[in-house]
């Protein structure tokens, strides 16, 4: 629920921020943009490469990429305390989990930026083809072999003869790179952006919406019969960007003049 607090009060309170003087130069409006940015997700973290090309005043399409990430609502971390374990890990996790994607979308500004200080609000919607790529976890597991000595031998999770105190931590992430199994997907993405730059040639944005990716199996993360085939969540996320080859009003005008005399 800490989530859903934080995205009620970003909606609540940019659009309150502080407004400052005009600016006394034109404003760039016609914004061909280029961001990239990270969320917290309900269910996990994603970094969203977007470039957005505008079609007419308030209204641009775009196109992303995405790397995300995701976990079970049932993973807890973790430490061997009885052999003083140096690094912790989740009980019962069977693949680490991400994902690859690309898709395009919309965006229409629904609140235009008047004010040096000020926000814009804008909603976005989009969807595409995404990969997951789940790797096996390896554990350093600690095997008895006899009543005062024991070695570390490095094997996959297994419910029905493991234990907490079996485990000594993680083995090293690459290993269990070469049994990498594959999940095609679809995702879909909706949410509201607050743009709050001081600088038409660069944005500063805070993103909160909803997601939703849908594989073609359950994803087996943890060692259970609850594992999922869909995954909806919430998110907020930052976006940094930059205008490219922007034009202002002045410029589109005179476009506007001269085509006209021809």
């Amino acid at each position: 629920m800490r989530l859903w607090h934080v995205i009620l009060f970003i909606i609540v309170c940019v659009p309150l921020a502080g407004q400052g003087d005009i600016d006394p130069q034109d404003r760039i409006f016609w914004r061909n943009e280029t961001s990239v940015g990270a969320a917290l997700n309900s269910d996990g973290w994603s970094f969203i490469y977007r470039d957005l090309r505008q079609t007419r005043p308030s209204h641009r399409y775009f196109i992303e990429g995405s790397v995300e990430g995701f976990k079970h609502p049932k993973e807890i971390k973790l430490s061997n305390y009885y052999f003083q374990s140096p690094g912790s890990f989740v009980f019962g996790k069977l693949n680490s989990t991400w994902t690859v994607g690309a898709g395009a979308g919309y965006q229409i500004e629904i609140f235009e930026k008047h004010d040096l200080g000020g926000v814009s609000v804008s909603w976005f919607g989009g969807g595409g083809a995404t990969l997951l790529f789940a790797k096996p976890i390896y554990y350093k597991i600690i095997v008895l072999l006899s009543q005062d000595y024991y070695t570390i031998e490095e094997q996959k999770f297994d419910l029905t003869i493991h234990q907490p105190l079996d485990i000594m931590s993680k083995a090293s992430f690459f290993k269990g790179f070469d049994e990498i199994k594959l999940y095609p997907g679809l995702y879909a993405r909706t949410g509201f952006n607050f743009e709050y730059s001081k600088n038409d040639r660069v944005t500063h944005a805070i993103e909160v919406g909803a997601s939703l990716h849908a594989f073609t199996a359950k994803i087996p993360i943890m060692a259970s019969e609850d594992n999922k085939q869909f995954f909806p969540a919430i998110f907020i996320s930052y976006r940094i960007g930059m205008i490219l080859d922007p034009v202002s009003q002045g410029g589109i005008l005179r476009m506007l003049r001269h085509r006209q005399s021809e």
